[in-house]
């Protein structure tokens, strides 16, 4: 059975995951939290059973009428109430939505503890997106920005690959390699990597040491770690290029640009 992570929660998308057998941990949004009273059973302190019933279709819903047709008249649901005492939240408390009903088998603090992993999700997507550049497409059309993407993303399922079998090998956790150190390594190691003209023996030694460049290359545990949404280095204030090279015409300066000049 697989497990999803959402931000937004959806009768739609938590019958859609369920029938596929995949259980989810989302936050409430756009609902109100339901009450200990209205509750089906309360399994715990703001830890309670309870129903969604189907909602009313408009003319804004992203699904046909057939397919609203289907979807079953309520739902059985959990909601956990979570106290978040990290720094860096924006709120101190939030309600997790769950399809993991059982009470015993899937405590109230695991379910929050589960849910607090989805910022790693994150930090992965800043992977991809700055580490490896793809914040900018170079591509022109439909077609080959998708195929952009897709290299991107079998580049970064390779490394990810890498980094887990690595990780393996030295008995920790693929979180503690960094992921921008294996980029690093994977570029300085290239070259002679694929030399053509060295023994088998010589090339496994080489594979050796650069397996040993990237385990070296850890990251400290750090639970909890604040992660505000700042750029770190200031940008250059220099003018937009808002026309063609040959037609855009350059402020005069002596050491310092004004962009809003431009």
């Amino acid at each position: 059975m697989g497990y999803v992570s959402c931000r937004f929660c959806s009768f739609f998308d938590e019958y859609r995951f369920k029938e596929k057998e995949v259980d989810s941990v989302i936050t409430l949004a756009r609902r109100k939290p339901v009450t200990a009273t209205e509750a089906d059973t309360v399994l715990g302190k703001d830890d309670l059973l309870i129903r969604w019933k189907k909602p009313v279709r408009t003319q804004a819903s992203s699904y046909a009428q057939e397919v609203w047709e289907d979807l079953p008249e309520s739902l059985l649901l959990r909601q956990v109430k979570v106290t978040a005492d990290r720094p860096g939240f924006r709120v101190s408390q939030f309600h997790i939505i769950t399809t993991l009903t059982d009470a015993e088998l899937y405590p109230a603090h695991e379910i929050a503890q589960l849910y607090f992993q989805r910022w790693e999700v994150e930090l992965y997507f800043r992977d991809i997106k700055t580490t490896m550049g793809m914040d900018i497409l170079r591509c022109k059309t439909p077609d080959l920005i998708r195929k952009e993407i897709l290299m991107y993303l079998i580049a970064y399922n390779c490394i990810r690959c890498l980094i887990q079998n690595i990780a393996e090998k030295q008995k920790t956790e693929p979180q503690h390699i960094s992921f921008k150190g294996s980029i690093q390594a994977l570029r300085q190691w290239e070259p002679y990597l694929s030399q053509n003209n060295i023994s088998r023996q010589k090339q496994h030694d080489l594979i050796q040491r650069f397996y040993e460049s990237i385990a070296g290359k850890t990251i400290p545990f750090r639970p909890g770690r604040r992660e505000p949404r700042a750029v770190k280095r200031r940008p250059k204030k220099y003018q937009l290029l808002t026309a063609h090279r040959h037609e855009m015409i350059e402020i005069k300066h002596k050491s310092k640009y004004t962009a809003k000049v431009a």
